[in-house]
């Protein structure tokens, strides 16, 4: 056999080698993680609920998941440990802002700029679209029809006006029908 029939496998064995590798130490992190936790530190388990570490057993974890209410979890369940000021935020509720992040606003009206202001506030147009119906060239020459041509429109209209009467007695005929039936 050749080296290019076998390349395809080496590449293939060479990637099934690594994903494994790399989930192999997320799993000895999250080992490592588990194993360090003490008692009276703040965690999240895998279902995102927050909850203090009371005691720690081989297998099992007693949490205090609200004042007075104890459960007991598997230590699989601990989804993460959090630093104590990173938990006392999340059960505090605060959101810090900080000083040297720009503050997003609600809406759009404070970043179109002072320009914009001013022209809204002294009726200006400035760089707005009108969208009202312009009159469109085929209206301009429709404007400037003869009046035999204008004659020829109306017969249009009249027909339509007879299929329109039609369809309406059509209609009424049916709802009759339909009374008659009943």
């Amino acid at each position: 056999m050749s080296i290019v029939t076998l390349l395809p496998f080496i590449v293939l064995i060479g990637a099934m080698f690594l994903m494994t590798r790399s989930a192999k130490k997320k799993q000895q992190a999250a080992a490592q993680m588990r194993n360090e936790m003490q008692a009276g530190t703040g965690v999240r388990t895998i279902g995102g609920m927050y909850a203090t570490v009371k005691e720690i057993h081989e297998d099992t974890v007693l949490l205090e998941v609200a004042p007075g209410v104890h459960a007991i979890y598997a230590k699989n369940a601990i989804g993460a440990v959090l630093a104590d000021e990173e938990y006392n935020r999340i059960l505090d509720g605060a959101d810090p802002i900080h000083g040297d992040e720009p503050i997003v606003p609600d809406d759009a009206s404070s970043l179109t700029g002072t320009a914009a202001a001013e022209a809204t506030e002294k009726g200006d147009k400035g760089d707005k679209i009108d969208l009202g119906k312009a009159e469109t060239p085929a209206d301009a020459a429709a404007a400037d029809k003869p009046a035999a041509e204008a004659g020829e429109t109306k017969a249009a209209g009249d027909a339509k006006d007879t299929v329109k009467t039609d369809a309406d007695t059509a209609k009424d005929d049916k709802k009759s029908g339909d009374d008659e039936a009943k």
